[in-house]
């Protein structure tokens, strides 16, 4: 149910032009910087009478009894989920992003290039997570035995994105082996994700065991996720660590330190940006991120699921200042994941 202080479509508006206003300025906004740019023609007491009933309603609070309001959390999230998702992006943004990811020929190239521009559209983090390796897409597989009998795995997706790994397998391999096992897999399937492919030939090794035991063995143990998979080596991009330390939110050098340790880390971001998979808006905003750190309190995070052959393959979005542009990061975060996902599904 909505809260009664946005019943009335003036104090909605009014409550967007405040959180415009203070987006803008950084400033307590008062009712005459209101009164000035409104639509209709209202006296600052009535906007004031308004403000009140928005600080009341939790939306808005005076940090000195002779300044005008500041939005709380509760505003930007209303700005968010009701005014920011209406926006359309704009052809100039539209035309910049095209330019920036247009000329990438890699993935990591393509990852790079959609770091930097969602770090520059929201003055924070720009994030992109691969997907979890069970959903790697399998385009070539490569092998190689090390003298101490430990066994390199590269993985090579579409687009020349590689994930590699250092194995010691219960059993030694020669590397004639380790040939046949990886033309095995790229014979029979390059396309499928790694889960498809342990799915599959665990079924063959119950249903055709004579006939697939040796070599369907080789692949499971070789090109298992859960052999394969260190989650906590998920490939994280980020981009803009230095604009987030200068925002003024973080004048406490320990919140600060504690962000940048989160930061560094990844795995929180992971976890958090992640969990915009399970979300059925296309655009994720989130208010406060205290998953990540003390100092996420300050932050905003927008995020959006991005496909490969219309297939969930993983995250990408901003983590910001909660005083952010949420239309233009908005727009650009879903737009961004647009062209990801095109650009991933190139054959």
């Amino acid at each position: 149910m909505r809260n009664s202080a946005l019943q009335e479509r003036r104090n909605r508006q009014i409550l967007a032009d405040i959180v415009r206003a203070y987006i803008e300025t950084g400033e307590p906004v008062s009712s005459r910087a209101i009164s000035k740019g409104f639509e209709e023609t209202l006296s600052t007491a009535t906007i004031r009478n308004v403000m009140a009933d928005l600080e009341d309603g939790g939306f808005l609070y005076q940090p000195h009894t002779s300044a005008g309001r500041v939005p709380t959390a509760a505003a930007y999230r209303f700005f968010a989920q009701e005014i920011a998702s209406q926006a359309t992006i704009t052809a100039v943004d539209r035309e910049w992003i095209q330019r920036e990811m247009g000329g990438a020929t890699s993935a990591a190239e393509i990852t790079e290039r959609a770091g930097h521009v969602l770090a520059e559209v929201s003055n924070g983090l720009g994030i992109i997570v691969s997907p979890p390796l069970g959903k790697t897409v399998l385009e070539h597989a490569r092998m190689w035995l090390l003298p101490d009998g430990r066994v390199v795995v590269v993985l090579i997706s579409p687009g020349g994105n590689t994930r590699d790994k250092i194995l010691r397998p219960n059993r030694l391999f020669t590397q004639g082996e380790l040939d046949a096992t990886a033309e095995f897999l790229n014979r029979h399937y390059s396309g499928w994700t790694l889960e498809a492919i342990r799915a599959d030939l665990l079924q063959k090794l119950a249903t055709e065991r004579e006939r697939y035991e040796g070599m369907a063995q080789s692949a499971l143990t070789l090109c298992d996720p859960a052999v394969l998979g260190d989650e906590s080596a998920l490939h994280v991009h980020v981009e803009g660590t230095a604009q987030i330390i200068g925002a003024t939110e973080f004048v406490d050098q320990a919140q600060l330190r504690d962000l940048l340790a989160a930061i560094e880390e990844k795995h929180r971001l992971v976890t958090v940006l992640n969990a915009c998979i399970e979300t059925p808006e296309p655009v994720h905003v989130q208010i406060g991120v205290k998953e990540i750190s003390e100092a996420g309190e300050n932050l905003a995070l927008i995020s959006a699921a991005y496909t490969r052959n219309d297939l969930v393959q993983g995250s990408l979005g901003v983590l910001g200042p909660t005083r952010m542009h949420y239309e233009r990061a908005m727009t650009a975060v879903a737009y961004v994941a647009q062209l990801f996902s095109e650009a991933l599904s190139k054959p």
